[in-house]
């Protein structure tokens, strides 16, 4: 094809068309033969050459003439990107170094660690024997000690019971009815220490005589009866058996004979009527004395009216009226105790038939009386200076001797009562004193005009003055009455203005309040009336009180499990020690075991040096005086006297509680209402917290926690308890779950520390008395409106502590639940609000002392929690009326200003500007 292309383009082709495509052909030809040599000499022959030349330069023995050879490492790293890769090398090589090196300490503190684990298993191992020694010394000691107690205390066991036989055999009567006492007239055998004193009530529906029974005084008998702890079913079992045989009414009331006939005929009087009681309650001032021509053998009478020939010292009682048998005393009618003096220095209103003409006109001079001529009648003197009294104008007093309607009925030498029962206590209301005149007839020791006259005095605060020192007031025996009246013999009637004058209103202010207490005690209700009458005879006979009643706790189920966290706020505690956190079991605090063990001198001990009504324990509001109403003792809680630390540095008194007792624990008491996510917080921050025995959670809704709820696990149990309404007196309830003296009333928005939790604890172990709290709040006097207020604005003065933050004592507890007037708890509930403010009055009231604040704390509200009841706009106006009503409840304003608060020197108080005047106690 070349050959014929080249010969076809010599010849000039084939026209110039021809021409042309054959010069283009051949071109292309050309280039692509030239293209192909080229591309085969530059693959083939230079590799072959290079080749070549690469292998011959390298056999040159200068080194320094190599161009492709390995070269020095400086020399390498002058290419800038190896440059980095080197500076990774070194890197990675160095901490290789380190690491290794780590690796060998690591290995050496290995083998150390491994010869200290060794040196402590031997340790562990000795100390294993040790305690194994230890425990064998232990039992060993216990077992003598056991041996010694044997030795020196004989095993003690229950008396024998005998019980009540009716053909028992009968001992001889006394001489006379007049010389029974309780070593020969009364059976101790049917009442052992142990019986717990039960008493049988007979049925007076039974008996002809219980048809003639005032039907207000027998249905109020009964109401009590029902209620009462000691009654009885069982007539087998009794130590004393009652019979209710008056107040009788007129028309029908049976002969004696018939009556006599009537009583010895009941099932268990036993010939003598041992161990009986009869009582005969009045509820007029006109009431007879039909058991005076009534044989009753053995058996002890109680009623108002007696003579001296019929009353027993020691064996029979003296009771007061039954004015209010079916009603409870209605506060608001009930004058206050303030102001001390009211219109009239005193008042007497009165007529005595039988003497009162001689008494108007056979008045003999003091001058005869000097000069040795005996008055005719003491009630004549006592006319005639009284008259003198109201006639000079020294002061307002009122007299009269003459009623102006017809006088009620009464006994001979007796000064009948005037006009209307709501016209004496008006009289009365106005008189500072009321004079009591004890009846002319000596032989009569007391009647019930007497005992009306001084119910009506007592009731609205009148203090009463009896003349005649011969009279048996009412429960003489176990009450003092020198602290509530003036009991003056009559030939010193001419002193009586005088020394009415001569009191203090502080004297006037106590005597009144501790009538007043009297009164509402052992006066005022049937219920109160019956229980002082079973107290004195278990009294006399040595038999201590059943344990009071305390709520029985019905708890929720829930679960637990969830690990409960820290609040670092909570934990946050600086330097303080706040002391070891307990790892044994919840322990409660000692139980009383004195109610055995009561003894003559315990009778008229005052634990309290406070002029007030009440005296603390171990005696309870039900008596002052009266051991036997220990009743708080079989509960296991009692006040104690508590002292400081065991001494030593700061830090060992931080580690230890210290104190005469060094080891008691704290119940949480957390009221809630439908929050659970607030409670479930609270309960947390109480994680770790020392000294912490349980919580016991109120739980105040109808509505159960919810089934999926998760409760934390604090490390002490909580007990959620279910309450039958939803009140907030439940707060203050006395749970049987609460083992601790101690309680801590706490809301569950509250945030409080440990240490501040803590630190009232310990204040609170000095004052086991008292509050001991957080948030501080006071009462203050409304001058335009004339009456109390109540304030919760910062001051440096303070009469309440809130309970919602607060520690106080379990005895208080019963107080606020059981003696408490119920009228005060009705208020609570219908505001549902106040319960604090209830228990501040009340404690100041037992005590006379205010609340201990401390720490510098004003509120404790959590941030960002559900809205309180204390949110509510008339939550302040409520207060106000409660604090106005409890006054009108008590009489008088219990609360007590303080500015003592009591902060740690590790606490740090800031001062607002304006509150720089406070003084802070330490």
């Amino acid at each position: 094809e070349l050959i014929t292309g080249y010969t076809m383009l010599r010849n000039g082709g084939v026209g110039n068309g021809g021409q042309l495509w054959v010069l283009r052909w051949w071109s292309s030809r050309i280039r692509l033969t030239w293209l192909s040599f080229t591309l085969f000499i530059i693959l083939v022959f230079f590799p072959l050459i290079a080749h070549y030349y690469l292998t011959t330069i390298d056999d040159a023995d200068d080194a320094g003439k190599r161009i492709f050879g390995p070269r020095a490492g400086n020399e390498l790293c002058e290419v800038k990107h190896v440059q980095d890769l080197c500076r990774i090398r070194e890197s990675v090589s160095e901490e290789l170094l380190q690491l290794e090196a780590k690796r060998q300490e690591l290995n050496s503190e290995i083998a150390k660690l491994n010869l200290k684990i060794e040196a402590c298993k031997k340790s562990i191992e000795n100390a294993k024997q040790d305690l194994l020694q230890l425990k064998n010394v232990i039992s060993q000691t216990e077992h003598s000690y056991k041996e010694l107690m044997a030795q020196n205390q004989p095993k003690l066991s229950l008396p024998i019971r005998l019980l009540p036989d009716k053909d028992d055999a009968t001992f001889p009567l006394p001489k006379s009815n007049r010389n029974c006492r309780l070593h020969n007239c009364f059976d101790y055998s049917r009442c052992p220490l142990t019986s717990g004193f039960p008493v049988y009530v007979y049925n007076s529906d039974d008996y002809p005589f219980g048809s003639s029974l005032d039907p207000l005084i027998k249905q109020a008998f009964e109401a009590t009866v029902r209620t009462n702890v000691y009654v009885t079913e069982n007539a087998n079992i009794a130590c004393v058996y009652i019979i209710l045989v008056g107040e009788m009414q007129e028309p029908v009331m049976p002969k004696p004979t018939e009556l006599e006939q009537q009583l010895h005929s009941l099932p268990y009087w036993r010939t003598d009527g041992h161990n009986h009681l009869i009582i005969n309650l009045s509820r007029k001032s006109e009431t007879q004395n039909f058991l005076y021509n009534i044989s009753t053998g053995r058996a002890m009478i109680a009623q108002s009216t007696f003579y001296d020939v019929q009353y027993r010292p020691g064996f029979d009682i003296v009771v007061s009226p039954l004015v209010h048998a079916m009603s409870e005393p209605n506060f608001l009618e009930i004058p206050p105790q303030v102001p001390v003096k009211r219109k009239y220095l005193f008042s007497f209103q009165g007529e005595k038939i039988e003497s009162l003409r001689s008494s108007l006109q056979e008045v003999r001079s003091f001058e005869e009386e000097i000069e040795g001529n005996a008055p005719a009648d003491y009630d004549d003197r006592i006319i005639t200076t009284l008259k003198a009294v109201q006639d000079s104008k020294l002061d307002f007093v009122l007299v009269e001797f003459t009623c102006k309607n017809q006088p009620k009925a009464s006994l001979p030498t007796e000064w009948a009562l005037c006009g209307e029962r709501d016209d004496r206590l008006e009289l009365l209301k106005l008189s500072t004193f009321a004079l009591i005149i004890t009846p002319g007839d000596t032989h009569l020791v007391i009647s019930a005009g007497c005992t009306m006259r001084l119910f009506e005095a007592l009731e609205v605060g009148a203090i009463p003055v009896v003349l005649g020192e011969q009279v048996q007031l009412p429960y003489n025996d176990v009450i003092r009455w020198n602290e509530a009246a003036l009991i003056i013999p009559k030939p010193r009637i001419t002193e009586v203005h005088f020394l009415l004058r001569s009191i203090s209103d502080n004297d006037l202010l106590a005597m009144r309040r501790q009538g007043r207490f009297l009164w509402e005690t052992y006066f005022s209700t049937s219920d109160n009336v019956f229980s002082t009458v079973l107290a004195i005879i278990r009294t006399r006979i040595q038999i201590p009180a059943a344990p009071i009643r305390e709520e029985t706790a019905v708890e929720i189920p829930h679960r637990s499990g969830k690990a409960a966290g820290t609040d670092p706020n909570m934990a946050d505690n600086g330097d303080l020690d706040l002391g070891p956190v307990e790892t044994e079991p919840p322990y409660a605090s000692p139980k009383y075991l004195r109610n055995f063990t009561l003894t003559a001198m315990d009778i008229y001990r005052n634990w309290n040096s406070a002029p007030g009504p009440f005296h603390l324990f171990p005696y309870t509001p039900f008596d002052p005086v009266l051991p036997s109403e220990a009743k708080f003792l079989g509960s296991g809680t009692g006040f104690r006297p508590i002292g400081g630390g065991a001494g030593g540095s700061g830090k060992e008194f931080q580690a230890a509680l210290g104190g005469n007792v060094p080891r008691e624990q704290f119940t949480v008491v957390m009221l809630t209402y439908e929050r659970e996510e607030v409670l479930m917080n609270s309960l947390e921050r109480l994680n770790g917290l020392p000294y912490l025995n349980k919580v016991v959670v109120v739980w105040n809704s109808p509505k159960l926690p919810s089934e999926d709820l998760l409760w934390p696990d604090i490390g002490v149990p909580i007990m959620v308890v279910r309450t039958e309404k939803n009140s907030l007196n439940n707060r203050f309830l006395p749970w049987d779950e609460i083992e601790t003296e101690a309680i801590l009333s706490i809301d569950d928005d509250a945030h409080l520390r440990h240490d501040e939790i803590m630190f009232g604890f310990r204040v609170w172990r000095e004052a086991r008395d008292r509050i001991v709290g957080f948030p501080g709040r006071y009462h203050a006097w409304d001058i335009p409106h004339q009456s109390w207020l109540y304030n919760s604005n910062y001051s440096c003065e303070l009469s309440m502590v809130l309970t919602g933050a607060a520690f106080f004592h379990k005895y208080y507890a019963y107080l606020y639940s059981y003696v408490m007037p119920q009228a005060i708890r009705d208020m609570v509930d219908e505001y549902i609000n106040c319960e604090d403010i209830a228990m501040n009055f009340l404690v100041s009231h037992l005590t006379r002392k205010p609340p201990i604040k401390v720490t510098s704390r004003w509120t404790f509200r959590c941030p960002g929690c559900p809205q309180a009841l204390s949110h509510d706009d008339s939550h302040f106006h409520e207060r106000h009326k409660c604090i106005n009503f409890f006054v009108k409840v008590y009489g008088y304003m219990p609360l007590l200003y303080t500015q003592f608060r009591v902060d740690s020197v590790l606490f740090k108080t800031r001062l607002p500007h304006d509150k720089t005047k406070c003084f802070k106690f330490i």
